[in-house]
């Protein structure tokens, strides 16, 4: 960005001032907006949780990649878009409240809120873009027209998701496969539109600050709602002995050890890496819009997990149990994997060693209980904590290895 670029955005009714310590600020209307994803997520795992089998398990991950794809769009938004200025903050309040809207037609979806979940999807994915299109049409034209590459790509995928919100359930879960398909893939494809040509990595020049926090702050909110779980099937509970503080604690000691794996090494190479790179857009595509996805899913998954094993400590485990135990782990640390080699270049050593450990538990499941399957895992994921722990602990971030 240029001196010239700054001052013209410090003067613009909607974007952000760049070039000062501002720019990857975290407004409290972003915040505020976040609020919202809370419902989201605690409906989703509670979706899953009531609906666990294999159609359940993909039509939540439908569900779930809708979510994470209108929220870090508008991430994407609001990292040119200034939440402080009033156009802008009543967008959010706005999604927001499409948002609650989002999250009450969840448990549904596949059901008779079918249309509503898509109608209201589509409704913010499409204004969102347009409005950020018509905003930055003075001010910023090079980006404005990339958001016209991406309101066309939207308006196309909406065709299939209203018909899918039309449609019988099976046909409903196919056409919105198909909607998902063309949304995901659009970005990578540079959102080419006849007439308009097609969008590069060096035209998003975004700030690594703003997108690490954002992104981070969305974690939290995932791992929130494990402690959720564990609180209120522990609450609900008619005798608080030892063994259930046991559970308690193990149930604890596994949220906490996800937010160690990410948050201590990751989460501030990521921004460091994207502020200091000349396509600072490629990077946060990759280790933000797409990586962090199997983050979102083993978190949500994992707070399955915790309340089928608090629920039913005792007895055989069955597929259900194990799964949610065991995959929840392994697609967190995927995740993790996929994240730190976007900004690494290198895969963690001690995240592909938890996963082969996590696998193994699978050998164990015919004569374990459910509580011991759950212990087991939780001692795995500390156990990839404090290896890599260990092995970077005297290593600056910005200079990190391979685990």
């Amino acid at each position: 960005m240029t001196e010239e670029d700054d001052q013209r955005f410090a003067r613009s009714a909607c974007l952000r001032t760049r070039g000062t310590a501002q720019e990857g600020k975290v407004a409290f209307a972003e915040l505020f907006f976040d609020l919202v994803f809370v419902l989201t997520i605690i409906q989703l795992s509670h979706s899953l949780a009531a609906h666990y089998s294999l159609l359940g398990l993909v039509e939540a991950a439908v569900l779930m990649l809708a979510v994470w794809w209108v929220w870090i769009y508008t991430t994407w938004a609001t990292n040119w878009l200034d939440p402080d200025k009033a156009p802008v903050r009543i967008l959010l309040f706005v999604l927001m409240f499409l948002g609650l809207m989002l999250s009450i037609a969840i448990p549904t979806a596949f059901g008779v809120g079918g249309f509503l979940f898509a109608l209201t999807y589509v409704a913010m994915q499409i204004g969102r873009s347009a409005f950020t299109a018509y905003v930055m049409r003075r001010d910023w034209p090079e980006n404005s027209l990339n958001f016209t590459r991406i309101t066309a790509w939207t308006a196309f995928a909406a065709v299939f998701w209203l018909a899918g919100g039309l449609a019988g359930d099976e046909a409903r879960l196919a056409l919105w496969l198909l909607a998902l398909a063309i949304e995901y893939a659009s970005p990578a494809l540079g959102f080419p539109v006849p007439g308009l040509g097609r969008s590069k990595a060096s035209d998003w020049q975004v700030s690594g600050a703003h997108m690490a926090e954002r992104c981070a702050l969305f974690v939290i909110i995932c791992l929130g709602e494990t402690i959720l779980v564990t609180g209120r099937t522990v609450a609900g509970m008619e005798l608080l002995d030892g063994f259930t503080i046991i559970l308690l604690a193990t149930a604890f000691l596994s949220t906490a050890t996800m937010w160690w794996i990410y948050f201590r090494f990751g989460h501030g190479e990521a921004a460091h890496l994207i502020e200091h790179s000349a396509t600072p857009g490629r990077i946060a595509r990759l280790a933000f819009t797409y990586a962090h996805i199997p983050i979102v899913a083993g978190i949500v998954l994992s707070a399955v997990a915790e309340e089928f094993a608090l629920d039913h400590p005792h007895g055989d485990v069955d597929i259900k149990t194990a799964s949610a135990i065991i995959g929840g782990p392994v697609v967190f640390l995927l995740g993790n994997i996929w994240f730190k080699a976007a900004i690494r270049g290198r895969w963690p050593l001690s995240h592909l060693a938890g996963i082969g450990a996590l696998l193994a538990l699978c050998l164990i499941v015919p004569i374990v209980q459910p509580y011991q399957l759950f212990i087991a895992a939780a001692a795995v994921l500390f156990g990839v904590a404090l290896w890599e722990f260990l092995a970077l602990k005297s290593t600056r971030a910005d200079d990190v290895a391979t685990v």
